[in-house]
Protein backbone atom coordinates (compact mmCIF):
# COMPACT_ATOMS: atom_id res chain seq x y z
CA UNK A 1 0.00 0.00 0.00
CA UNK A 2 1.36 3.29 -0.95
CA UNK A 3 1.69 6.00 1.94
CA UNK A 4 -0.08 9.32 1.23
CA UNK A 5 1.70 12.08 2.70
CA UNK A 6 -0.43 14.09 5.24
CA UNK A 7 -1.41 17.69 5.11
CA UNK A 8 0.15 19.21 7.99
CA UNK A 9 -1.40 22.46 9.93
CA UNK A 10 0.40 25.53 11.30
CA UNK A 11 -0.03 24.20 15.22
CA UNK A 12 1.83 20.87 13.64
CA UNK A 13 4.77 22.45 12.73
CA UNK A 14 4.33 24.96 14.97
CA UNK A 15 4.31 22.19 17.87
CA UNK A 16 7.01 19.66 16.25
CA UNK A 17 9.35 23.15 16.40
CA UNK A 18 9.33 23.42 20.05
CA UNK A 19 10.37 19.99 20.17
CA UNK A 20 13.34 20.68 17.71
CA UNK A 21 14.36 24.09 19.42
CA UNK A 22 14.16 22.68 23.19
CA UNK A 23 17.83 22.46 24.64
CA UNK A 24 17.61 22.85 27.79
CA UNK A 25 17.43 20.00 30.71
CA UNK A 26 15.11 18.14 32.66
CA UNK A 27 15.37 19.53 36.27
CA UNK A 28 15.99 15.89 38.54
CA UNK A 29 18.57 15.08 40.94
CA UNK A 30 21.14 14.54 38.85
CA UNK A 31 20.34 18.35 37.29
CA UNK A 32 21.41 19.42 40.74
CA UNK A 33 24.24 17.48 41.65
CA UNK A 34 26.19 18.74 38.25
CA UNK A 35 25.01 22.57 39.23
CA UNK A 36 26.89 22.10 42.39
CA UNK A 37 29.74 20.19 40.53
CA UNK A 38 29.97 23.12 38.24
CA UNK A 39 29.64 25.90 40.88
CA UNK A 40 31.95 24.64 43.03
CA UNK A 41 34.65 23.83 40.09
CA UNK A 42 34.01 27.65 39.33
CA UNK A 43 34.82 28.69 42.95
CA UNK A 44 38.17 26.86 42.35
CA UNK A 45 39.09 27.52 39.04
CA UNK A 46 38.54 31.57 39.13
CA UNK A 47 40.90 31.61 42.62
CA UNK A 48 43.03 29.44 40.58
CA UNK A 49 43.71 32.26 37.70
CA UNK A 50 43.21 34.96 39.61
CA UNK A 51 45.03 34.47 43.20
CA UNK A 52 47.00 31.24 42.77
CA UNK A 53 48.76 32.08 39.13
CA UNK A 54 48.66 36.15 40.16
CA UNK A 55 46.47 37.05 36.85
CA UNK A 56 44.47 39.10 39.79
CA UNK A 57 40.73 39.65 39.34
CA UNK A 58 40.61 42.48 36.75
CA UNK A 59 42.35 40.33 33.86
CA UNK A 60 40.97 36.88 35.06
CA UNK A 61 37.53 38.74 34.64
CA UNK A 62 38.08 39.51 31.06
CA UNK A 63 39.14 36.33 30.40
CA UNK A 64 36.91 34.36 31.62
CA UNK A 65 33.85 36.80 30.82
CA UNK A 66 35.21 36.26 26.97
CA UNK A 67 35.07 32.21 27.37
CA UNK A 68 31.53 32.65 28.75
CA UNK A 69 30.59 34.59 25.55
CA UNK A 70 32.30 31.67 22.91
CA UNK A 71 30.85 28.91 25.14
CA UNK A 72 26.84 30.56 25.02
CA UNK A 73 27.45 30.96 21.43
CA UNK A 74 28.31 27.54 20.79
CA UNK A 75 24.74 26.86 23.14
CA UNK A 76 22.69 29.03 21.36
CA UNK A 77 23.88 28.18 18.09
CA UNK A 78 22.82 24.27 18.82
CA UNK A 79 19.58 22.84 17.50
CA UNK A 80 18.89 20.61 20.58
CA UNK A 81 20.12 19.94 24.22
CA UNK A 82 23.84 18.54 24.34
CA UNK A 83 24.90 18.26 27.63
CA UNK A 84 28.79 19.16 27.07
CA UNK A 85 27.10 22.63 25.72
CA UNK A 86 24.69 23.10 28.75
CA UNK A 87 26.70 22.66 31.43
CA UNK A 88 30.16 24.18 29.37
CA UNK A 89 28.40 27.68 29.47
CA UNK A 90 27.08 26.98 33.50
CA UNK A 91 30.63 26.44 34.57
CA UNK A 92 31.81 29.29 32.56
CA UNK A 93 29.36 31.66 34.16
CA UNK A 94 30.23 30.28 37.21
CA UNK A 95 33.71 30.77 36.95
CA UNK A 96 33.50 34.16 35.65
CA UNK A 97 31.22 34.77 38.06
CA UNK A 98 33.73 34.49 41.04
CA UNK A 99 35.94 36.98 39.88
CA UNK A 100 33.29 39.43 38.65
CA UNK A 101 32.06 39.09 42.18
CA UNK A 102 35.56 39.72 43.67
CA UNK A 103 36.73 42.50 41.54
CA UNK A 104 33.42 44.51 42.52
CA UNK A 105 33.89 44.24 46.06
CA UNK A 106 37.10 43.37 47.07
CA UNK A 107 40.07 45.99 47.04
CA UNK A 108 44.14 45.46 48.60
CA UNK A 109 42.74 44.93 51.65
CA UNK A 110 42.07 41.48 50.70
CA UNK A 111 45.28 41.03 49.15
CA UNK A 112 47.45 38.43 51.59
CA UNK A 113 49.99 39.66 53.79
CA UNK A 114 52.88 41.44 51.95
CA UNK A 115 51.13 41.33 48.85
CA UNK A 116 50.67 45.07 47.23
CA UNK A 117 49.42 43.88 43.40
CA UNK A 118 47.68 41.26 41.81
CA UNK A 119 48.17 40.97 38.46
CA UNK A 120 47.47 43.93 35.76
CA UNK A 121 44.84 46.55 36.58
CA UNK A 122 42.48 47.55 38.96
CA UNK A 123 42.88 45.51 41.88
CA UNK A 124 38.95 45.85 42.25
CA UNK A 125 36.44 48.30 43.12
CA UNK A 126 35.87 47.56 46.71
CA UNK A 127 32.24 47.91 46.88
CA UNK A 128 32.07 45.47 49.75
CA UNK A 129 29.30 42.57 49.68
CA UNK A 130 26.40 44.34 51.19
CA UNK A 131 26.79 46.87 48.14
CA UNK A 132 27.92 44.61 45.94
CA UNK A 133 25.16 42.00 46.31
CA UNK A 134 22.38 44.78 46.22
CA UNK A 135 23.65 46.00 42.84
CA UNK A 136 23.17 42.08 42.00
CA UNK A 137 19.78 41.75 42.70
CA UNK A 138 18.71 44.83 41.38
CA UNK A 139 20.14 43.63 38.15
CA UNK A 140 18.36 40.25 38.47
CA UNK A 141 15.07 41.49 39.26
CA UNK A 142 15.72 43.85 35.78
CA UNK A 143 16.32 40.78 33.92
CA UNK A 144 13.18 39.43 35.90
CA UNK A 145 10.87 42.48 34.90
CA UNK A 146 11.65 42.21 31.03
CA UNK A 147 11.45 38.80 31.33
CA UNK A 148 7.83 39.01 32.78
CA UNK A 149 7.26 41.74 30.48
CA UNK A 150 8.42 39.55 26.92
CA UNK A 151 5.44 37.05 28.06
CA UNK A 152 8.07 34.58 27.83
CA UNK A 153 7.64 31.09 30.23
CA UNK A 154 10.25 30.91 33.35
CA UNK A 155 9.87 27.54 33.40
CA UNK A 156 13.14 26.11 32.50
CA UNK A 157 11.80 22.71 30.93
CA UNK A 158 9.40 25.24 28.10
CA UNK A 159 12.17 27.44 27.21
CA UNK A 160 12.05 26.85 23.43
CA UNK A 161 12.99 30.02 21.69
CA UNK A 162 15.75 32.20 21.14
CA UNK A 163 14.74 35.03 23.38
CA UNK A 164 14.25 32.93 26.44
CA UNK A 165 17.32 31.19 26.31
CA UNK A 166 19.08 34.19 25.92
CA UNK A 167 17.41 36.03 29.04
CA UNK A 168 17.69 32.58 31.02
CA UNK A 169 21.34 32.64 30.25
CA UNK A 170 21.95 36.47 31.34
CA UNK A 171 19.58 35.95 34.71
CA UNK A 172 22.43 32.37 35.50
CA UNK A 173 25.38 34.34 34.89
CA UNK A 174 23.55 37.41 37.23
CA UNK A 175 22.79 34.98 39.91
CA UNK A 176 26.10 32.90 40.02
CA UNK A 177 27.73 36.33 40.36
CA UNK A 178 24.98 37.11 43.15
CA UNK A 179 25.76 34.18 44.79
CA UNK A 180 29.71 33.97 44.74
CA UNK A 181 29.06 37.62 46.58
CA UNK A 182 26.53 36.17 49.32
CA UNK A 183 28.79 32.73 49.68
CA UNK A 184 32.05 35.22 50.32
CA UNK A 185 30.05 36.89 53.03
CA UNK A 186 28.97 33.74 54.90
CA UNK A 187 32.60 32.82 54.91
CA UNK A 188 34.70 35.91 55.06
CA UNK A 189 31.80 38.42 57.17
CA UNK A 190 29.34 36.33 58.87
CA UNK A 191 31.74 34.59 61.54
CA UNK A 192 29.88 31.13 59.87
CA UNK A 193 33.23 29.80 58.45
CA UNK A 194 33.36 28.08 55.67
CA UNK A 195 31.70 24.94 56.57
CA UNK A 196 29.18 26.87 58.79
CA UNK A 197 28.05 28.44 55.37
CA UNK A 198 27.96 25.94 53.90
CA UNK A 199 25.45 23.99 56.44
CA UNK A 200 23.05 27.03 56.24
CA UNK A 201 22.78 27.23 52.72
CA UNK A 202 22.24 23.64 52.74
CA UNK A 203 19.40 24.03 55.23
CA UNK A 204 18.09 26.54 53.52
CA UNK A 205 17.97 24.40 50.26
CA UNK A 206 16.23 21.78 52.08
CA UNK A 207 13.57 23.96 53.37
CA UNK A 208 12.72 24.50 49.71
CA UNK A 209 12.56 20.92 49.37
CA UNK A 210 9.78 20.80 51.36
CA UNK A 211 8.01 24.03 50.21
CA UNK A 212 8.20 21.85 46.71
CA UNK A 213 5.09 19.59 47.96
CA UNK A 214 2.86 23.11 48.83
CA UNK A 215 0.47 23.55 46.34
CA UNK A 216 0.80 27.21 46.91
CA UNK A 217 4.51 27.76 46.07
CA UNK A 218 4.81 27.95 42.85
CA UNK A 219 7.81 25.49 41.69
CA UNK A 220 8.79 27.93 39.27
CA UNK A 221 9.68 30.33 42.27
CA UNK A 222 11.73 27.77 43.96
CA UNK A 223 13.73 26.86 41.67
CA UNK A 224 15.46 30.15 40.53
CA UNK A 225 15.48 30.40 44.61
CA UNK A 226 17.44 27.45 44.68
CA UNK A 227 19.35 27.87 41.57
CA UNK A 228 20.64 31.25 42.88
CA UNK A 229 21.56 29.53 46.57
CA UNK A 230 23.26 26.56 45.10
CA UNK A 231 26.05 29.49 43.95
CA UNK A 232 26.95 30.27 47.63
CA UNK A 233 26.78 26.65 48.27
CA UNK A 234 29.47 26.13 45.51
CA UNK A 235 31.32 29.17 46.99
CA UNK A 236 31.72 28.18 50.81
CA UNK A 237 31.95 24.05 49.32
CA UNK A 238 35.18 25.59 47.16
CA UNK A 239 36.81 28.00 49.65
CA UNK A 240 36.84 24.92 52.26
CA UNK A 241 38.25 22.53 49.97
CA UNK A 242 41.19 25.12 49.08
CA UNK A 243 41.85 27.60 51.75
CA UNK A 244 44.44 27.06 54.82
CA UNK A 245 43.32 24.71 57.89
CA UNK A 246 43.85 28.09 60.07
CA UNK A 247 41.21 29.27 58.23
CA UNK A 248 38.78 26.94 58.73
CA UNK A 249 39.64 24.61 55.00
CA UNK A 250 41.11 21.87 54.04
CA UNK A 251 43.64 23.08 52.85
CA UNK A 252 43.99 21.11 49.11
CA UNK A 253 44.70 24.33 47.09
CA UNK A 254 42.71 25.43 44.16
CA UNK A 255 44.95 23.55 41.51
CA UNK A 256 43.45 19.79 42.85
CA UNK A 257 40.38 20.95 44.13
CA UNK A 258 39.65 21.98 40.53
CA UNK A 259 40.98 18.53 38.77
CA UNK A 260 39.48 16.68 41.16
CA UNK A 261 35.81 18.94 40.63
CA UNK A 262 36.47 18.79 36.70
CA UNK A 263 36.74 15.01 36.80
CA UNK A 264 33.73 14.42 38.27
CA UNK A 265 32.04 17.18 36.55
CA UNK A 266 33.48 15.32 32.98
CA UNK A 267 32.36 12.52 34.18
CA UNK A 268 28.75 13.47 35.39
CA UNK A 269 28.49 15.09 31.62
CA UNK A 270 29.46 11.45 29.94
CA UNK A 271 26.51 10.52 32.12
CA UNK A 272 23.98 12.58 31.11
CA UNK A 273 25.04 12.18 26.94
CA UNK A 274 24.66 8.97 27.26
CA UNK A 275 20.93 9.54 29.20
CA UNK A 276 20.26 11.99 26.71
CA UNK A 277 21.30 9.69 23.38
CA UNK A 278 19.12 6.66 24.91
CA UNK A 279 15.93 9.35 25.60
CA UNK A 280 16.07 10.85 21.87
CA UNK A 281 16.42 6.76 20.50
CA UNK A 282 13.70 5.56 22.88
CA UNK A 283 11.31 8.74 21.21
CA UNK A 284 12.51 8.00 18.08
CA UNK A 285 11.10 3.90 18.20
CA UNK A 286 8.20 5.09 19.96
CA UNK A 287 7.30 7.67 16.96
CA UNK A 288 8.13 4.87 14.38
CA UNK A 289 5.84 2.14 16.37
CA UNK A 290 2.67 4.71 17.26
CA UNK A 291 -0.19 4.43 14.33
CA UNK A 292 0.44 3.25 10.90
CA UNK A 293 4.07 1.75 10.41
CA UNK A 294 4.95 3.40 7.31
CA UNK A 295 3.22 6.89 8.20
CA UNK A 296 6.22 8.92 9.50
CA UNK A 297 5.59 11.60 11.78
CA UNK A 298 5.35 15.12 11.32
CA UNK A 299 8.99 16.01 12.36
CA UNK A 300 10.05 13.00 11.04
CA UNK A 301 8.67 14.58 7.57
CA UNK A 302 9.79 17.49 7.71
CA UNK A 303 13.41 16.63 8.50
CA UNK A 304 12.92 14.66 5.14
CA UNK A 305 11.92 17.31 3.69
CA UNK A 306 14.59 19.89 4.72
CA UNK A 307 16.93 17.40 3.21
CA UNK A 308 15.56 17.10 -0.23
Amino acid sequence: MRYQPEVFTEADVAGAGRVLLKKLPEVTLAFWVMKIAATTLGETAGDLFAQTLKLGYFLTTLALFAVFVVTLVVQLRSRRYNPFFYWTVILSTSMAGTTMSDFMNRDTSYLAAGTDALGWGPQGLGLGYPVGAAILVSLLIVIFVVWRVSGLTFAITDIDTFRGEALFWAAILVSNTLGTSVGDFLSDSSGLGYAGGALLVTAVLAVLLGLKYVPAVPNVVLFWLAFVLTRPLGATAGDFLTKPVAKGGLDLGTLGSSVVLLTVLFALMVFAHIRERRSRDLTGYSRATVGSSEAPSPIDSMEQNRHL
